[in-house]
């Protein structure tokens, strides 16, 4: 395969990128990479910092896997190189190739696609608890988003604290609540049941406290889309048919898959394992959220729409 030199730019950041990570302890140095470079020299030029290269291109993917580089495979999607670089990081560090922890510098084309000519330096532990409204705002649901975003932050405090110093494993399912009941069964004697649907809201702190202690109980909380929690420790039937997940998510995760697919619902799962939270629409993951030691801030941006 025929390699792209690196222009002089690349080869002064390559440099810097050095450099930096001798000064400031950086543990990877991540390179969005467009096209197919000669990654074994890039590598070299590194001095002994890893290299991780990311790329949604199949030459570069093919030219990284020869070069035996590690290699962080991005979606074919239009994205903005902040997107990409989010993207390349949560799967960096879903396959261990990076801590959450950890600082980076990231190398990447700016302005212009053939020339990598920026470099940032990113802390995970900051860049990693900061989503924008825009995560779920892309979300096509009729869930408001107000509810979307008390029940992701209930999954991630979840993920993130467990509960009497273990681990914990839990789903929450919203909106459509009475196709995904009539999708489920219930496991265990509901919680919830009795109580005035003012006593159920998921925004109550009374409410989100109960969550957090029955999340220890098998099955799903199933909540409306107004926010009422309408039962806890469901079963879901929905039929795992047509679905495609990474490996190593377990029934939980094809549960939510499952659910999210037959009744368009949103699912979140919270992994015991590992704390991960991943949000379900339509059968697959769209958004994914690494726990933090600290608590996730939600940063509201503003957007100005195209012109017509």
């Amino acid at each position: 395969m025929k390699r792209t030199d690196p222009a002089p730019v690349f080869a002064s950041l390559l440099k810097s990128a050095r450099r930096i990570a001798a000064e400031h302890d950086v543990s990877a140095v991540i390179l969005l990479a467009d096209l197919p470079y000669d990654f074994k020299h890039v590598q070299s030029e590194l001095k002994g910092v890893k290299l991780l290269v990311a790329s949604h291109q199949p030459d570069v993917q093919q030219a990284v896997q020869e070069d035996e580089i590690p290699l962080i495979s991005l979606l074919d999607e239009p994205h903005t190189r902040q997107v990409q670089l989010s993207q390349a990081l949560l799967e960096a560090i879903a396959d261990d190739l990076l801590q959450t922890g950890a600082r980076i510098v990231a190398l990447y084309a700016g302005f212009e696609r053939d020339n990598v000519d920026s470099l940032s330096v990113i802390s995970l532990s900051e860049h990693l608890a900061k989503l924008t409204t825009r995560d779920l705002q892309r979300l096509e649901t009729q869930v408001p988003l107000q509810i979307l975003r008390k029940v992701v932050d209930l999954a991630i405090e979840i993920g993130r604290e467990g509960r009497e110093g273990k681990s914990v494993g839990t789903m929450f399912v919203v909106g459509n609540h009475r196709k995904v009941m009539e999708m489920s069964h219930e496991q265990v004697h509901d919680p919830f049941r009795g109580y005035s649907r003012k006593e159920r809201m998921i925004s109550s702190p009374r409410v989100r406290e109960s969550v957090k202690e029955l999340a220890q109980i098998d099955g799903a909380f199933i909540i409306s889309s107004d926010g009422c929690v309408m039962a806890a420790g469901r079963i879901l039937d929905a039929p795992a048919e047509g679905l495609t997940l990474s490996k190593g998510l377990g029934a939980r995760h094809w549960a939510a898959a499952a659910i999210s697919k037959a009744t368009k619902a949103i699912a979140a799962a919270v992994s015991e394992s590992t704390g991960t939270v991943r949000v379900f629409q339509n059968g697959v993951v769209v958004l994914r959220i690494e726990p933090m030691d600290q608590a996730m801030k939600w940063q509201d941006v503003d957007i100005e729409p195209p012109n017509e």
